[in-house]
């Protein structure tokens, strides 16, 4: 039998965590990387000292910084790791499969990663919506300066056709959910969370330009889907109308030009 003992887990406070992650951003490179010197002038204390409080050696340390989420060999962050392995699995398989093991699973993490990461599955899921979704992009156009009606209708169109059609297919796999299973628990993030606020920013927008006298006014909803229901139909079903014989399928920015043309037709004064 041996006599070697295994190595006794040492607790590390948390500033010396954060003091070896500043060295490592600040020199850019991966935490294991970074000098125990380094490491402890970060921290405002000697060497002898920082090791004397790690147990002798960077074991503890390097344990620490991968329990808070970062891979001391420069692996992505657990965060990163995370929503890709989302991603994928709502693509796949739909967001009925996203749990947080298999999440975990994938992305070569802990469930307690993704608990300290995220704060749940609901949080989770709507990182990967906002980070695969146009809904970041849409806000910033109508944020910013615009110069006229159709510009704008027209670069709403751009982002969610980029969006819809980017891998992996996050928003297709979504939207035939929502369809399909309206009141499942696997869509509740989105019916709570993420559509209210698309919603929020677009009828925003939709209004102003009702008071300034460019739009006709109507009902927010009905206004609201007379500008993203083509385009999304058109993004859903253009997989399968590109297999059909003897029908042409125009290219997207095509498409998004007949789109914005024809919702300037119906509610622009």
């Amino acid at each position: 039998m041996s006599n070697v003992e295994s190595p006794v887990s040492v607790p590390v406070p948390e500033e010396l965590i954060q003091a070896a992650l500043r060295a490592a951003q600040a020199r850019g490179v991966a935490v294991g990387d970074v000098s125990m010197q380094a490491i402890a002038h970060e921290a405002g204390i000697s060497r002898s000292t920082l090791l004397r409080r790690l147990g002798g050696g960077r074991q503890a340390l390097d344990e620490a910084v991968r329990a808070a989420g970062v891979d001391p060999a420069g692996q992505k962050p657990v965060r990163e790791r995370a929503i890709a392995a989302g991603a994928a699995l709502i693509s796949s398989r739909g967001l009925s499969a996203v749990s947080l093991e298999r999440v975990a699973a994938d992305a070569g993490c802990s469930v307690h990663s993704l608990y300290a990461a995220f704060g749940g599955r609901d949080e989770m899921l709507l990182a990967v919506f906002e980070r695969y979704s146009p809904i970041l992009d849409v806000e910033a156009v109508l944020a910013g300066e615009r110069t006229d009606l159709r510009s704008t209708v027209r670069e709403i169109y751009s982002h969610m056709a980029a969006a819809f059609s980017r891998e992996p297919r996050v928003l297709p796999a979504v939207f035939a959910e929502l369809l399909a299973r309206p009141h499942d628990d696997s869509v509740r993030p989105l019916v709570q969370h993420y559509l209210p606020r698309m919603f929020a920013s677009v009828s925003r927008w939709l209004a102003a330009e009702i008071e300034a006298g460019r739009i006709r006014e109507l009902p927010p909803l009905p206004l609201t889907q007379q500008l993203i229901s083509p385009l999304v139909l058109h993004v859903l079903l253009r997989p399968t109308t590109e297999q059909l014989p003897d029908v042409p399928v125009p290219p997207l920015d095509e498409v998004c030009d007949t789109f914005a043309d024809a919702f300037l037709r119906a509610v622009a004064r």
